[in-house]
């Protein structure tokens, strides 16, 4: 079989099932391995060998992330293991790897081999596109463990980038009375601009909210922290690992703290699949280094 403009995509969630779809409508060859337990869109061929599927294709797409212990793909839809060393050897000089969140060790191998590695989940355009379905994956999970409605509730957004201001904006339409943290004088303007309160990161502990959101992917929330929140708090960390939140701690002051991990991917897979065949179709535009 000759290889002409062929995507092989190699395990993955339901975004990946979506996203072999959508290449599939755009006029690809369309290949996935992987996911096997999943069904898979009209005109995308099944394949059980992911080596024979990356064989045979000019692009190969990892799924976000590309792994979750380093080692092993992230293939929760796959009836075997796929290890990242097997599928580094399966590929050959001249294709293009698309992955999100591409471990550097891998990277190195392939680029050892020739083959040019690309992290779509480094792009600005894809975690633009990703900030509407994670705030609408917080809000869903706060209305699932709140006891009270987001009306009138207190809530306490952590960081103001894309996903903070997304989300800022949608509680602020639901009524909900919205505090923004943030370090920069310029991100607390904007959180006053869209009608919320401000602070500082030092005023987190002063006031009683009954679910802080963060944002910030970085270890803030510590034991000192945590003891001066109110018990009765609701936590959603949306913070990418290492994550924002003490867990341990968390559990021992017994607040309910939620890390939402991948929320594009488990609340809206198809616009999350959408919006990466945006940002690969970009990618594959531009002038190669």
């Amino acid at each position: 079989m000759q290889k002409t403009d062929t995507f092989a995509l190699v395990g993955g969630d339901r975004r990946q099932a979506f996203l072999a779809g959508l290449l599939a409508e755009d006029g690809y060859t369309v290949i996935a391995a992987g996911l096997e337990e999943t069904e898979l869109p009209c005109r995308v061929t099944g394949c059980t060998n992911p080596g024979q599927a990356v064989a045979l294709a000019d692009w190969v797409v990892l799924p976000l992330p590309v792994t979750r212990d380093g080692t092993a793909l992230n293939a929760p839809f796959s009836r075997t293991p796929i290890l990242l060393s097997d599928l580094a050897e399966s590929l050959t000089a001249g294709q293009r790897v698309f992955g999100g969140n591409l471990p550097p060790a891998f990277t190195a191998a392939l680029q050892g081999r020739g083959v040019r590695a690309e992290d779509y989940f480094a792009r600005e355009e894809l975690a633009i596109l990703n900030a509407v379905p994670t705030a609408e994956g917080a809000v869903q999970l706060a209305m699932e463990e709140l006891p009270v409605t987001l009306q009138g509730s207190r809530c306490l957004i952590t960081g103001f980038g894309r996903v903070g201001s997304a989300l800022a904006r949608l509680l602020r339409a639901m009524g909900a009375r919205v505090t923004v943290a943030a370090r920069s004088a310029a991100a607390r303007a904007g959180a006053a601009a869209l009608g919320c309160g401000e602070t500082d990161m030092a005023g987190i502990g002063g006031e009683r909210y009954d679910v802080i959101f963060n944002t910030v992917p970085a270890r803030i929330f510590t034991a000192d922290l945590l003891k001066r929140l109110d018990r009765n708090t609701l936590i959603i960390d949306l913070a990418s690992r290492p994550g924002g939140v003490d867990m341990e701690a968390a559990a021992a002051l017994s607040l309910k703290t939620v890390w939402a991990l991948s929320l594009p991917g488990r609340v809206a897979p198809k616009s999350a699949a959408a919006a990466i065949r945006r940002t690969l179709l970009t990618m594959l535009g531009e002038v190669a280094p």
